[in-house]
């Protein structure tokens, strides 16, 4: 059983530094293309599946955008189990803020390179913690590459997730970005933040590996 490991929106494959290690299974972290000028997220979508083997059994593990181009994936990999972290099932759970920021546009007005001269602000909306996190988080930040998030970001509030298939998902109780709301969640990680793939990666790893070992046992 492969476990393929998309990253949150501008990050990359430091976010699973401790959660990598804790899996029972061969795993492979899936980086972000640059997106074509005006690229859809199908079509994008549709470039990022040619690297997840289509006639075996997988795990899709999302976090946050991730989670939503792992669901998207599944459209394209049928035999693939989507897994959501710090990510949102469906666009009906956009939380209100979000879907305030998409309703007014504001965030075509914002450069996405100005959370970089603000990294306190997105260390408090992230709910990360002093220390070893939050200098990931602002290494996470330096590297952003601006293209890809505008584009991601308006992909994720623009998202039509219309007979999207379930995704098995992991929130945190103290995520501000998308917050446990009235849906059912299938697991949810006391005091885990939106950063919890990274402060957490002991409970998540161990939610995974028995999906890894249900899964096997299915096959």
């Amino acid at each position: 059983m492969k476990v393929y490991l998309l990253p949150g929106l501008g990050a990359d494959e430091r976010i699973f530094r401790y959660l990598q290690p804790r899996l029972h299974a061969e795993t492979r972290v899936l980086q972000w293309f640059t997106p074509e000028p005006h690229e859809t997220l199908p079509h994008y979508v549709a470039r990022m599946a040619e690297r997840v083997v289509a006639d075996e059994p997988c795990l899709l593990v999302g976090v946050s955008f991730g989670g939503v181009v792992a669901l998207e994936m599944c459209r394209l990999r049928p035999l693939a189990r989507p897994v959501l972290i710090s990510s949102i099932p469906d666009a009906d759970c956009l939380p209100p803020l979000l879907r305030i920021i998409r309703n007014t546009g504001v965030y075509k007005l914002v450069p996405p390179q100005l959370l970089k001269l603000l990294p306190r602000v997105g260390q408090w909306y992230f709910n990360i913690s002093n220390g070893e996190a939050y200098q990931l988080f602002r290494e996470i930040l330096r590297d952003m590459d601006p293209v890809y998030t505008r584009w991601a970001i308006d992909r994720l509030l623009h998202w039509d997730s219309t007979d999207i298939g379930r995704g098995v998902q992991i929130l945190g109780t103290r995520d501000r970005v998308f917050p446990p709301g009235p849906s059912p969640v299938d697991y949810l990680i006391p005091n885990g933040g939106h950063f919890m793939v990274l402060t957490h990666a002991q409970e998540i790893s161990a939610i995974l590996n028995r999906m890894v070992n249900e899964e096997g046992n299915l096959s």
